[in-house]
């Protein structure tokens, strides 16, 4: 291994055989090595970009992370290790201003943003009670109905779902539910 040049500066040689390291054997005295060496420049570079300290800082750390994560992916012949790391750090910080550009971009007036309207007691009342009755009524049918609706409705599965949860053939699951929606359609009549 190369001999660190000038005050603690590494050459391209010695920093590409780090990322090798750490690729290969995700060595971690190479990516501390490599740690010591790039993230106070990276984090002057995203400074120099106009990023505030703390957030350089984070996108600093970002960098590192994702260096010791793709370091396997590294191509010597296609560029030198400290061109890799910085288009990192500029695409971090790109990726980190999309983000925030599309946050100041939110619709207020989207109506998908906007609360329900509150209902009145009267209809909160009324709901309570049919909630009441369809427990009530769900009590009444077989354990084996019950199942595959509370399945299908309270779990959100679909019919094949639930028919590799109960172990059972698709078309028991479909006839079990048809049969529970019926006995409930007469038990809950009123409420439709």
């Amino acid at each position: 291994m190369a001999a660190p040049s000038q005050a603690g500066l590494m050459d391209a040689a010695e920093l590409a055989d780090l990322v090798a390291r750490i690729g290969v054997d995700r060595d971690r005295e190479a990516f501390r090595r490599l740690f010591d060496h790039f993230a106070p420049r990276v984090r002057g570079f995203l400074v120099r970009r106009g990023l505030p300290s703390a957030q350089a800082d984070d996108l600093a750390q970002d960098t590192m992370l994702a260096i010791w994560r793709r370091a396997e992916s590294y191509d010597v012949a296609k560029s030198a290790v400290s061109t890799w790391v910085y288009t990192i750090a500029r695409n971090l910080h790109i990726d980190q201003y999309r983000k925030l550009a599309r946050a100041d971009r939110v619709d207020l007036t989207d109506p998908s943003l906007r609360p329900g309207e509150i209902p009145a007691a009267d209809e909160l009342y009324a709901r309570g009670q049919d909630a009441s009755a369809v427990s009530e009524a769900l009590l009444t049918l077989p354990d084996d109905q019950r199942r595959v609706l509370e399945l299908a409705f309270m779990e959100g599965l679909s019919h094949s779902d639930i028919a590799v949860r109960l172990v059972l053939p698709l078309g028991t699951v479909k006839s079990r539910i048809r049969l529970a929606m019926d006995k409930l359609k007469l038990s809950l009549g009123d409420l439709q």
